[in-house]
């Protein structure tokens, strides 16, 4: 069985996760809130097939061993869906060290939020060799005269068409014409 890690699954990628699971893959989540997860876990019966890892991900000691665990228990990672705040650096690097020593080739979906600089996180992230890196920027919609956010559906929707098309970078909803965000 194919395994994914999604960091951040509960809540606005919960839609990932769910199409995960129905894609065939165990799932481990990495999440901060308990009700959430049990909320996740009600809208599907392949529990069996998820491992909710709670954890803070800006704590690196306890990210890297919940993920080495994860990958013990349920075998190589073969894809990482991240949106990781900047708050938290380090977090994707200790991430991507701990797939890296059971994973040779494996993907990696990087979410990112609406005012990010690709390019820059592009050069900043470093990409390790067998890894298949992609960029999914958040945007907003315009909507007549006034703008909005992404909804969690948004979000998700797009993520899994990153994934199903392979794409390198996809922009969800727009970024152009920032001065118009909400």
């Amino acid at each position: 069985m194919k395994h994914a890690l999604v960091v951040g699954g509960t809540g606005m990628l919960s839609g990932v996760s769910l199409w995960l699971f129905e894609q065939g893959y165990h799932v481990s989540i990495i999440a901060r809130n308990s009700d959430r997860m049990k909320d996740l876990m009600e809208q599907t019966d392949l529990d069996s097939h998820v491992t909710p890892l709670f954890v803070d991900y800006s704590n690196h000691d306890e990210l890297q061993k919940k993920v080495h665990a994860t990958i013990n228990k349920n075998d190589a990672i073969d894809i990482v869906v991240a949106w990781i705040h900047s708050t938290a650096p380090n977090a994707l690097k200790i991430i991507a060290e701990e797939v890296l020593i059971s994973k040779s080739e494996w993907e990696l979906f990087h979410v990112l939020g609406s005012s990010s600089d690709l390019n820059r996180i592009k050069r900043e992230v470093i990409i390790p060799t067998g890894c298949s890196y992609h960029q999914v920027q958040l945007g907003f919609v315009i909507e007549g005269s006034r703008s909005r956010w992404l909804t969690s559906k948004e979000i998700s929707d797009g993520v899994i068409e990153a994934i199903k098309k392979g794409n390198k970078i996809l922009t969800i909803g727009q970024i152009d014409s920032w001065e118009k965000h909400p």
